[in-house]
């Protein structure tokens, strides 16, 4: 019988905790493929951040930490500094990475850090409720926002890729998305890119990937995937916004 898929080595045998509907499995299924494809998972250290995915260390068969909430950057940092033939990596959604966790993400992007940042960004604290988050857009409703995200009140959505893009640290940057298989597929190319500038030694390397939260957006997960497409992708378009043209 021919086999057409099977589990990636590097992703634990065992049901993840996650909503359904929710990516967050399928952004670990692209690493973990990754990882095997690399053949890293031996060398590579994982540093599991807080919130939706503060346990994604049940799930890697890599060795992982985790972190305190938003600081998994400085924890990779060091992580990498004293273990640099290793292989490091963050996952972190847009509450821990772009709010708590600003300054890390800035900082170690700006000093180049030669590591790997997984970030998912769904406009909204998943974990705690459905609080706005940093990305939350426009007009979107959470439990801190009843009447929607108000620029005068609330200012406006980050756009993070655009702007770590602008500082000389990173290497590599790109922002992917995870809605349909034509996405997805793109998503991994952008995530074993990333992990080859790490392995070449260029330095810091981001993907962000666009995710969905039908729990706290109130919605189904079939429109979830929609709202990516018709909300989320036009505030925050797909592409690379640093290192288009390297090469690993």
């Amino acid at each position: 019988m021919a086999i057409i898929f099977q589990k990636p080595k590097a992703l634990k045998d065992k049901s993840m905790h996650y909503c359904p509907g929710c990516t967050h499995g399928i952004a670990h299924r692209l690493v973990a493929e990754v990882l095997d494809e690399l053949g890293i998972e031996g060398k590579t250290i994982g540093i599991a951040s807080v919130g939706c995915s503060y346990n994604s260390y049940d799930y890697f068969n890599c060795d992982m930490i985790q972190s305190p909430h938003g600081r998994a950057p400085a924890v990779a940092t060091g992580v990498k500094r004293s273990k640099p033939d290793s292989v490091v990596f963050t996952y972190q959604g847009d509450g821990d990475l772009a709010a708590i966790g600003t300054a890390e993400i800035v900082h170690a992007a700006a000093r180049g850090e030669k590591i790997t940042v997984i970030f998912i960004n769904n406009t909204i604290y998943g974990m705690t409720s459905g609080q706005m988050a940093p990305t939350t857009l426009l007009n979107q409703y959470s439990t801190t926002t009843p009447y929607g995200r108000i620029a005068d009140q609330h200012g406006f959505p980050i756009r993070v890729s655009e702007m770590l893009a602008t500082l000389d640290g990173p290497a590599y940057i790109e922002r992917a998305s995870l809605q349909d298989v034509k996405h997805i597929k793109k998503a991994k190319e952008a995530i074993k890119k990333a992990f080859k500038v790490q392995l070449a030694g260029k330095g810091f390397s981001m993907v962000e990937l666009l995710s969905t939260c039908p729990t706290n957006w109130g919605l189904s997960p079939v429109e979830s995937l929609n709202r990516i497409s018709n909300e989320l992708i036009p505030h925050y378009p797909p592409g690379v916004f640093k290192g288009e043209n390297l090469e690993v």
